[in-house]
């Protein structure tokens, strides 16, 4: 199961481990059982403080293995092998049931040691999801923090059966205690302020006292990242509010075209960003969202939460989305049916059929990747001609179970109320409409930017994203922008790094300029009076 290489690695890792460890193993006859056995067997030969043991309860996913302290039930399980993206999983259960330190603040341990009540959380993810890592550790650690936590994670494409029963469609997707409880994306934080109700009030009245920043960035994107850095280098009070540190960059698989990295992924990308960011003074405020800009002297940024924040520079990096089709059942089968990430979603799709809606570079590589995995896809174009690489086209062609519409215009989803079970699409050339029959939609056709709280505050274009000058700067002085979110072109996170380190010195320059017009007042104010 693992390399020289990677045993070598993961036995180095476990020299940090202090406490005796506990795996325990549900089993049966099938080939998946066989790996995982044969993946325990493996591990524990790394370390004398790890212990397996065979267990035989009825009730219990198989295969199956818990982690945990021996002497005590654990609460820390895989369903499934944890290979590809959850290895990493794997490791830090490993290391944190076996003492090593967490990496959360002591306020946030607190507050999920307090949770009150009795939590059993059953994680479905897909081993290709890089989105699941972040939520299955989310929960690991929480479990290990406050023993009436239990915490499962589960290989959808292992166990169908259940996937099916509970009509999982994107991952990750979280139950707690039988009811289904989130989907996508999750932090601890985001999941305290879900459990803990309480939560949003408190870190409301927590910003009341902040001080006024000499420049906050809204977004934590690439951009918003590279604006903070440049901020906080020149020594001024900086501040960075945004949803969720990393933005776009989070749902990006691979990235091979920033300048001297040659491959890296999208998550370890936003870690590497937030953790710059994190070296320098820089105020650091998540899980909140902008909801309105009110310019002045002193601007406001006010909160989803209710607080209000104040700044004398605002730069906005709010970036993008996924921007949708429109038509009626897209956002009625959101998550059933209905998918954006096909890395994430495309192994709960194996053996169906699928659609890919959009000709560009996104959904041509959609449609290769999942032609590796499911029964049949068809690419939808609404133009008279593929977008993508002529070399992605070569091999979308080269793929016996791909079939590509051209000149079609999806015209809406259809399901039975519970599920997709088809896509309907007009022929633009002869005006026929079809429906096609299958259990999967995956939607690829770019971005939009995340400006609807700033409608007849800053100037926007036809396409929604703030309109900048040379320098970031925006139509209300004082309030800069960049990153994908504004009318430059070319949406690349090199970009991006670009225009915010940009606006964030044309935002200094202002401070500078408005720091000296404020002297040539004071000073003439002064002259006035006597």
């Amino acid at each position: 199961m693992l390399d020289a290489n990677l045993k070598a690695q993961l036995q180095t890792y476990l020299q940090k481990v202090t406490r005796p460890i506990e795996i325990a193993v549900w089993l049966d006859d099938s080939p998946k059982s066989a790996e995982m056995k044969a993946l325990v067997e493996e591990i524990a030969p790394l370390s004398d403080k790890i212990a397996v043991v065979a267990r035989t309860d009825a009730d219990e996913r198989r295969p199956s293995f818990a982690i945990g302290t021996p002497g005590e039930a654990p609460r820390i399980r895989f369903a499934g092998l944890p290979m590809g993206h959850e290895f990493t999983s794997l490791v830090l259960a490993l290391l944190q049931v076996g003492g090593h330190p967490l990496k959360l603040d002591d306020d946030t341990i607190e507050q999920v040691r307090a949770l009150d009540g009795d939590f059993r959380f059953e994680t479905y993810i897909s081993l290709s999801c890089q989105n699941c890592p972040e939520v299955v550790q989310a929960l690991n650690v929480m479990a290990l923090i406050n023993p009436r936590i239990q915490q499962v994670t589960i290989d959808g494409a292992l166990f169908q059966n259940e996937v099916e029963a509970r009509q999982v469609m994107a991952v990750p997707t979280v139950f707690l205690n039988g009811e289904s409880f989130t989907q996508g994306r999750t932090s601890v934080k985001e999941l305290l302020a879900k459990l803990d109700t309480g939560a949003t009030a408190r870190a409301a009245k927590a910003l009341e006292n902040k001080p006024v920043y000499d420049m906050l960035i809204v977004g934590g994107g690439p951009a918003g990242a590279a604006a903070a850095i440049y901020a906080a280098r020149k020594g001024i009070a900086t501040g960075v509010v945004a949803e969720r540190f990393g933005g776009q960059v989070l749902d990006t698989m691979a990235i091979e075209n920033f300048v001297s990295v040659t491959h890296t992924e999208g998550p370890k990308f936003a870690t590497a960003l937030e953790q710059h960011v994190k070296t320098y003074d820089v105020d650091v405020i998540d899980t909140q969202r902008a909801e309105a800009l009110i310019p002045g002297k002193i601007h406001e940024v006010h909160l989803a939460s209710g607080a209000v924040l104040k700044a004398r520079a605002v730069v906005l990096a709010t970036g993008a989305r996924w921007r949708e089709i429109g038509a009626p059942g897209e956002r009625e089968y959101r998550n059933r049916g209905v998918a954006y990430c096909p890395h994430c979603d495309g192994p709960l799709f194996k053996g169906k059929r699928v659609a890919v809606v959009g000709g560009g570079n996104s959904g041509v590589e959609a449609a290769i990747d999942l032609a590796g995995i499911v029964k049949e896809v068809t690419l939808i174009e609404y133009g008279t001609q593929l977008r993508a690489d002529e070399v992605l086209q070569r091999k979308l062609r080269s793929l016996p179970n791909v079939r590509v519409l051209m000149n079609a215009q999806t015209t809406e989803i259809v399901g039975d109320g519970q599920k997709v079970n088809g896509l309907t699409y007009l022929d633009r050339a002869t005006g026929e409409r079809s429906t096609i029959a299958l259990e999967g939609v995956f939607v690829q056709i770019g971005l939009v930017p995340n400006t609807e709280w700033l409608k007849g505050t800053v100037a926007l274009s036809r396409h929604g994203e703030i309109e900048v000058d040379a320098k970031g700067a925006t139509s209300v002085p004082g309030v800069f922008a960049a990153g994908d979110v504004t009318t430059v072109p070319f949406k690349q996170i090199v970009i991006a790094v670009g225009e915010g380190a940009k606006a964030s010195l044309g935002a200094f320059e202002h401070l500078m300029l408005s720091s000296v017009e404020d002297e040539i007042d004071a000073e003439q104010n002064e002259a006035a009076v006597a």
